[in-house]
């Protein structure tokens, strides 16, 4: 398991940065109802993202469970952020307007339990988004494609269909979808190779696959970027 507090100190500029960043809250801020007024971010990371999910009017708020995730997200959401399970948040029923959680549940073995708690704490009217599917977003025909897809599992937690199901479950119902372009995450062998052996990539049988990628062409040249997929559910 990766180890986030780590993994802080260089998390943006292993994963596209501020160009990634804008991609996305470019793609989540027109799903987000013009009226809210407080939202949440699930598991914000270093709050690359959640700080520009920020207009006027609305305010964001950050939760992680990594201190070090919190440290570099404090100093860009004023103080916004709170340490945080996202299975079990310390927010009355009805607390926020939207809640998003953004490459979040591909890393968990259950989301049920976070789309639960997200639907807890929203409001009536409220929305809840979230990107799915964030593996098969990677699979854009190359030959590291063709490698990985083998390994890949079968029914990842954040697919679109369990997502969708888990929020009918709690009253929310599809309101929109979105795509965007995941800028600087054009996938090389050696990259995707060293991340499966340090637990980055979660892959049945990863060490063979690692020495496959490493036998590959083309060892430190990105293939073509993801394009990810926002779901949004609104109460």
């Amino acid at each position: 398991m990766l180890d986030y507090d780590q993994e802080a100190t260089r998390y943006d500029a292993t994963r596209g940065g501020e160009p990634r960043a804008r991609a996305a809250a470019d793609a989540i801020l027109p799903l987000v109802p013009p009226t809210a007024r407080a939202l949440l971010d699930l598991a914000c990371g270093t709050g690359i993202v959640t700080r520009r999910l920020a207009r006027p009017g609305l305010r964001p708020f950050g939760v992680d469970l990594a201190e070090g995730m919190l440290r570099a997200a404090g100093p860009r959401l004023d103080g916004a952020v709170a340490r945080a399970d996202t299975r079990q948040l310390p927010f009355a029923d009805g607390t926020f307007d939207a809640v998003t959680s953004i490459w979040l549940l591909h890393l968990l073995d259950d989301a049920a339990p976070v789309v639960a708690e997200a639907a807890r704490v929203l409001r009536p009217g409220g929305v809840y988004l979230t990107t799915v599917d964030k593996g098969a977003a990677h699979l854009m025909g190359s030959d590291i494609c063709a490698l990985v897809e083998p390994y890949a599992r079968r029914r990842p937690a954040d697919a679109a269909e369990l997502i969708t199901a888990y929020a009918d479950g709690h009253g929310l119902r599809p309101c929109g979808r979105a795509t965007f372009v995941g800028h600087g995450q054009g996938r090389t062998p050696a990259r995707l190779a060293r991340d499966v052996r340090e637990g980055r990539i979660h892959a049945d049988g990863g060490e063979d696959l690692a020495r496959r990628l490493e036998a590959l062409p083309g060892q430190e040249v990105p293939r073509p970027e993801p394009t990810y997929t926002v779901l949004a559910f609104s109460r």
